[in-house]
């Protein structure tokens, strides 16, 4: 007996998992954000966060890190509000700058903003100019970067645009494919970047390198793993032929059933946990080892802010030391500022200079004048906050606060009291004057690059350099540092500077023995009438060669510290020239008038591990002995007859030459804006901007799909653009459009919502119209396009006339909010082909514009 073989018909395989990821709108309300997204935006979010702190060392506080987590904040919440909206990729960038502008300020900025978080015309132009300009600020100001005031902005735009990127990437593009390991990796670009960002941008000393490079790595890859075994079970299940069912439990893992080698969802999770504990492990351990073994030391990290040169070069202004004498002739009885809080012995510093070429002693040049200029020579001035940074090499254990007014002073040097640790100026506009300070941290000198004024005032908070006995420097050595080279050096300053010397071994006493020499065998003169002698202004080498050569040294602090610095230099010693002013102080005063009589310099050496010590070699002895040389006599010379007088008239040699008094200044100011107009524009141009820009925009877009649709190609197509249009239009008003139904079945759920919207907005179901009928409208359409016949213009027309009718109603229905987005929003039929022939659309999220 042959018993017949039945077959069961094979049912279509399925695949069922117990964590949901539809993406699918309900007809209730918004789609519902992507699960698994969640987890990819808060891996993303810490990764961020871990980059983030990178920048710790130039900020110097935590201050930066609300700027930042304010990013992260506005860039996921825009990109997630943009998904359940449905809005289109291009709408939800310019929502996203729009929500960068709008709430920035209370992130960044809220000092300057209205009431705080609203944005003000100042905090707006900032957002601006710190996404612009807050790159190459940070790179080239002195750390803490304290101003100006827009630079918290830039770690707030960089967190808003990784964030708003990533959540965009993770929520539209990545669930609808097939999870593998270079997918998830784009995620990461933008983290790795802003890591990346946060070691550049940052200083020498790293902010926990080990750790957070251990913990982002850590992240990463688990991320990588877990997320990449999740998907990889639906996408192979998706493989399977027909009629062969998979089952997946609740770990995501499919199990067959049948014998075929189940996987218990306990084993299988341990499993997953054991290689996780595994990766983890090894990936400290391996870390730690080698960030042990091969991070660089501190001078041999690469950063930016070494790379680039300081943007002030101070070789654009006079030498202070070349305008000496000009305190002492010109401002010898002006008042030049008024000093509050100074003591008996207390010396003002303008400025020390570093650098001689054979003419002048001056700051180094932003590169130095040999080529190597650094962070530590005198030329490197970096803009300030209100913290100023250490000094490099200063022992202190006194400090001063002194306040300075401004009177008879017009400089860019600015006058200042040992090392500050920070300095406030007391103008009502204080933060504006704080951005154009710059400051050498090294030789503790201060310019102002707009120049001090009249009426000014500052206070400088300082640390003042530590003094020493001579018996405590006696076994202490110069300090190894790297000087700019003086140049030509006369050779009797080389032989005076070994004859001074003479015996003497160690540093201390071989400077103090200069500095004896020169105070004691010379004579002090300001080259004034008063004066008992001449003596020559300036410093150069023939005017230092000169104050060895004459029978008598002759000269002022402008030449004796110039001639004991190069002869210390000659020794291989540390030297430098500092010009500033010593007032005298009266016992219990509380205020000092400055004038140009209390100008001096004096010569700094650093020693090692103490700082730099200050010199006086001008002598006190102003009785110079008189020259017994007799003068020449004067000799009568003959009188020579003058030539006659010529005839040519003086107004002959003339031409008449037409002179425009105006100048070009004159010219240009001709027409000019108020303050008032200017704030005007910038306060309402750009909010009015990014309001009507993107309108504009995506208005022309449409404008030019309307007419394409309308205007090119066949009949038959034209008709189909009419309803391509009427659905586009539908679903930018929030309308879900089904992209895989005939006509009538899309025209029959947008009349069905179309009436539950009305009924919805109106709260009386009774009381709403019924919706134009688009079936009509859907079975015309179809019956022009596949009727084989050719369409007319009238045809068309009408159909057009009639889509556009419907459209204007829906619209006039809806509320003025949903007008408002649809206006931002810009829907395009993905296949017109398909349309035509009646076909399913391409695939895509459904309502998704």
């Amino acid at each position: 007996m042959i018993r017949a073989a039945t077959r069961r018909a094979p049912r279509p395989a399925a695949v069922s998992t117990s964590t949901s990821t539809s993406t699918s709108p309900s007809a209730d309300g918004p789609p519902a954000f992507p699960q698994q997204a969640w987890i990819d935006v808060a891996v993303i979010g810490v990764l961020c966060l871990l980059g983030i702190l990178g920048l710790e060392t130039s900020f110097g506080d935590y201050n930066f890190l609300l700027a930042g987590l304010g990013g992260l904040l506005v860039g996921t919440a825009v990109a997630i509000v943009g998904y359940r909206l449905r809005l289109g990729v291009l709408t939800a960038v310019l929502a996203g700058v729009l929500a960068y502008f709008a709430l920035g300020t209370p992130f960044t900025m809220p000092a300057q903003g209205l009431f705080v978080v609203l944005p003000s015309l100042e905090s707006t132009a900032g957002l601006a100019l710190g996404a612009v300009f807050g790159w190459a600020d940070i790179v080239t100001l002195g750390t803490p970067v304290e101003a100006p005031y827009y630079m918290p902005v830039l770690p707030y735009f960089a967190a808003w645009l990784v964030a708003l990127v990533s959540t965009m990437l993770a929520s539209r593009w990545l669930p609808g494919r097939r999870r593998t390991v270079w997918r998830a990796s784009l995620l990461l670009i933008g983290p790795v970047l802003l890591y990346l960002a946060g070691i550049l941008m940052g200083t020498d000393e790293a902010y926990y390198a080990a750790l957070r490079g251990v913990a982002f790595a850590v992240i990463a890859l688990v991320w990588i793993g877990w997320r990449r075994s999740r998907g990889s079970v639906a996408a192979s299940a998706a493989d399977l032929p027909n009629g062969s069912p998979v089952r997946v439990g609740t770990d995501g893992v499919g199990t067959d059933g049948v014998g075929t080698g189940r996987v218990g969802t306990g084993r299988l999770l341990r499993r997953k946990v054991l290689g996780t504990a595994t990766l983890v492990v090894g990936a400290v351990l391996v870390g730690s080892l080698a960030g042990a073994a091969l991070t660089p030391p501190s001078d041999a990290r690469f950063v930016l802010r070494d790379e680039i040169e300081p943007p002030f070069d101070p070789l654009q202004f006079a030498s202070p030391l070349a305008g000496f004498r000009m305190y002492t002739k010109t401002l010898a009885d002006t008042p030049l500022f008024t000093v509050q809080g100074l003591e008996s012995g207390d010396l003002l510093r303008l400025a020390s200079m570093d650098s001689y070429d054979g003419k002048l002693w001056n700051v180094a040049g932003s590169g130095g004048p040999s080529g190597s200029g650094g962070p530590g020579d005198s030329g490197s001035f970096r803009l300030v906050g209100r913290s100023i940074p250490e000094p490099v090499l200063a022992t202190s254990v006194q400090n001063a606060e002194v306040s300075i007014t401004a009177t008879g002073y017009s400089d860019v040097w600015l006058p200042g009291i040992g090392y500050p640790h920070t300095v406030d100026f007391d103008d009502a506009d204080s933060r504006a004057l704080a951005e154009n300070l710059r400051y050498n941290s090294s030789s503790g000198t201060a310019v102002f690059t707009s120049g001090v004024e009249e009426g000014y005032e500052y206070t400088i908070a300082a640390a003042l350099q530590q003094t020493y006995r001579d018996e405590d420097l006696e076994n202490v050595p110069v300090a190894q540092l790297t000087l700019p080279t003086v140049q030509n050096i006369p050779d009797v300053v080389v032989a005076k500077a070994d004859e001074f010397v003479g015996t003497t071994e160690t540093p201390i006493d071989q400077l103090r023995a200069i500095e004896q020499a020169l105070k004691t065998q010379g004579f002090l003169s300001h080259g004034l009438a008063s004066d008992g002698a001449p003596s020559r202004a300036g410093h150069g080498a023939d005017r230092i060669d000169e104050l060895f050569t004459r029978s008598q040294m002759l000269g002022d602090q402008e030449q004796y510290a110039s001639a004991m610095a190069l002869m210390a230099r000659s020794l291989n010693y540390p030297a430098r020239v500092v010009m500033g002013f010593a007032p005298e102080v009266p016992e219990g005063a509380d205020s000092v008038e400055i004038t140009g009589t209390n100008v001096t310099a004096w010569v700094e050496v650093a020693f090692e591990g103490i700082g730099w010590i200050p010199f006086f070699p001008t002598p006190d002895q102003t009785d110079v002995p008189q020259d017994q040389t007799p003068k020449p006599k004067t000799e009568p010379q003959p009188q020579v007859r003058q030539p006659p007088r010529a005839d040519n008239e003086a107004d002959d040699l003339l031409t008449a030459v037409e002179i425009d008094d105006s100048t070009e200044d004159e010219q240009d100011r001709d027409f000019e804006l108020p303050a008032w107009a200017w704030a005007v524009i910038f306060g309402a141009g750009i909010p009015l901007l990014a309001f009507f820009g993107p309108l504009l925009v995506i208005a022309a877009l449409k404008a030019r799909r309307r007419r394409r649709r309308r205007n090119r190609g066949a009949g038959d197509l034209r008709v189909a653009g009419a309803w391509e249009e009427l659905t586009d239009g539908y679903g930018e008003l929030g309308f879900d459009v089904p992209t895989r139904s005939s006509r009538r079945q899309v025209a029959e759920q947008l009349e069905a919502q179309q009436l539950e919207a009305q009924q919805r907005e109106a709260q009386q179901p009774d009381t709403a119209q019924q919706p134009s009928s688009l079936v009509t409208l859907a079975r015309s359409v179809d019956r022009a396009v596949f009727n084989g016949q050719p369409v007319d213009d009238a045809a068309v027309t009408r159909h057009w006339s009639e889509a556009l009718a419907s459209l204007g109603a829906v619209r006039a229905s809806a509320g003025w909010a949903r007008r408002l987005i649809a206006r931002f929003r810009i829907r395009s039929t993905r296949s017109p082909r398909s349309t035509r022939s009646g076909g399913p659309g391409r695939p895509g999220r459904p309502g998704k514009p």
